[in-house]
């Protein structure tokens, strides 16, 4: 992408939002290719990074099969293999722009990035240890070695894992047990040696550290399932109902310029930023510079690809005189969808996924 008058240098690194755990943000600003460099990547931990070996390192495979397995590093490397590219983000980016401020990690717009992730089909490994005949409500549980506990919203009944489930007909079809990220091995901060790569579905379904893979006949009711990443639906004219987060929603993101960023008077400034989705391709992208009065359409720089965020310009000729300005940005995808104009309260701190309001500060450039 093209840089703005008056740029800044990059940011360097990754920002930390969090003073006790290694939960680092992508200076979203910094955007300029479709994949994210994996230092660049952002990090969300819960618990301390376990100390994994790849020699010591070992994935039970159990529950409601025929022949539970247990599978080393090798052998398991040894297995069929497949890359995919997918977009992950944190259910909570953006938190900052709720009001009142939520709890929980103070995401701004970074948490979310674009990787290359090559591993085993989980579909493969369960298909070594043999399914029964099954019905569609069974789910296959993923657990992580990261362990300890939970303060918020509700402490944790004692030390527990981290695990998350997805339903066993996601599990058997695109789910990846990755070992590599972006053409080599796994970082610790990314999971090293195995995370699970849940295409499609928000960050806190891709389990780090994998160390078990159980397939329950039932709907999991885990910690963070249910206390955690977790939203009220209403729906067949029932009272609300708790229910796990799961599918990346329709969201349109600005990069550039960044929040309160001071813009140049009376220049061609190109906007750019990413949309993503998760159950349907990002057909279009609305760009407002006038905080919602008006819109027009961005041009996009690359084509639809299942999973992943297609990045987009916008050249806004920037006002003649100074003031502020509220920049927003909204997608449509494929089945006619278009973002929410407001965040649903009953998503909580989750899914946040109304146009994000970037305000910035037009000047004059100094003589």
């Amino acid at each position: 992408m093209t840089p703005a008058p008056g740029d800044p240098a990059p940011a360097p690194g990754l920002i930390p939002r969090d003073s006790l755990l290694p939960n680092l943000e992508f200076p979203f600003r910094d955007l300029n290719s479709r994949v994210t460099p994996t230092e660049c990547f952002y990090v969300r931990n819960h618990f301390p990074t376990p100390a994994l070996t790849a020699g010591g390192w070992s994935l039970t495979v159990g529950g409601a099969v025929l022949h539970p397995l247990r599978l080393g590093l090798e052998e398991l490397r040894s297995l069929p293999s497949r890359t995919v590219t997918a977009t992950m983000e944190c259910a909570g980016n953006g938190r900052t722009f709720l009001s009142p401020r939520p709890r929980g990690v103070p995401w701004e717009l970074g948490a979310v990035g674009t990787a290359r992730w090559t591993g085993v089909p989980l579909s493969a490994v369960l298909e070594r240890a043999g399914l029964p005949e099954v019905v569609a409500a069974w789910e296959v549980v993923l657990e992580g070695a990261d362990r300890g506990v939970m303060t918020e919203p509700v402490p944790s009944p004692g030390e527990i894992s981290y695990a998350r489930s997805v339903p066993l007909a996601k599990a058997l079809d695109d789910v990846l047990l990755a070992h590599e990220m972006n053409g080599e091995a796994l970082t610790p901060d990314h999971g090293f040696p195995v995370r699970a790569v849940v295409p499609g579905w928000y960050g806190m379904a891709s389990v780090k550290w994998l160390t078990a893979v159980r397939v329950v006949p039932g709907p999991f009711l885990g910690y963070f399932q249910t206390v955690d990443y977790a939203y009220w639906e209403e729906k067949d004219g029932l009272p609300p109902q708790l229910r796990p987060i799961g599918p990346l929603q329709l969201k349109a993101a600005i990069a550039r310029p960044a929040p309160r960023e001071v813009v140049p008077c009376g220049v061609t400034y190109e906007v750019t930023g990413a949309a993503w989705s998760g159950e349907a391709d990002v057909a279009r992208v609305e760009v407002s510079v006038d905080g919602g009065c008006t819109w027009a359409d961005a041009e996009f720089l690359d084509p639809p690809m299942p999973h992943v965020w297609r990045r987009w310009r916008f050249r806004w000729q920037t006002p003649e005189g100074p003031g502020s300005r509220t920049l927003l940005a909204r997608a449509t995808d494929t089945r006619g969808r278009t973002q929410p104009t407001c965040h649903d309260p009953a998503r909580g701190s989750y899914m946040i996924t109304h146009p994000l309001p970037i305000e910035v500060d037009v000047r004059e450039s100094s003589p």
